[in-house]
């Protein structure tokens, strides 16, 4: 049987990885969305970087301040 630190290490594991894998994705189809508003003319290329500049900065703070939360408050608990 398991014991719990093995449990929670798995788990930690697991989040950390689910968090990268939309972390990853996020980004990829905000940088989708932003070269496709580049290409069409009828959307002003000023407007694009407005729009998605807060959006991505506030993703990807959001996510890396929670894998490092998720870290810190493993590692402190093996000791």
């Amino acid at each position: 049987m398991a014991t719990p630190s093995e449990v929670k290490g798995k788990l930690t594991f697991a989040v950390t990885l689910m968090v990268s894998a939309t972390l990853c994705i996020s980004v990829l189809l905000m940088v989708v969305a932003l070269v496709t508003g580049l290409w069409f003319r009828e959307i002003d290329n000023g407007e694009i970087f407005k729009l998605i500049s807060p959006a991505f900065q506030t993703i990807v703070g959001g996510f890396i301040g929670l894998l490092a939360g998720v870290k810190l408050s493993h590692d402190d608990n093996l000791k």
